[in-house]
């Protein structure tokens, strides 16, 4: 397994409405590590690393997302895995 790295800008109604949680949960039930975060112009960014096939299915998921969220757009920026995390966690 090779271990690649994403950094995802998530756009719409995405706050306030249990996204991050819901990341959480898609997150570790791929085994991946990192973290969601809300951000103050409205969006959520999340970091995810892992299995590359496992990030794909990751950001299906994240782009259908919980039924109270709408989301507009992702922005995906594929980046070096850091090796630095050891759970997927929920940030600010």
């Amino acid at each position: 397994m090779s271990s690649s790295g994403v950094k995802l800008v998530i756009r719409g109604i995405v706050q306030g409405v249990g996204y991050r949680y819901f990341c959480y949960r898609a997150a570790t039930s791929l085994d991946l590590v990192g973290w969601a975060r809300n951000m103050p112009d409205g969006s959520v960014t999340v970091e995810a690393e892992g299995d590359r096939g496992a990030i794909e299915i990751l950001i299906k998921e994240l782009k259908a997302g919980p039924s109270h969220a709408t989301v507009t757009d992702i922005d995906v920026f594929w980046v070096e895995c850091s090796g630095k995390y050891s759970s997927f966690d929920i940030r600010g």
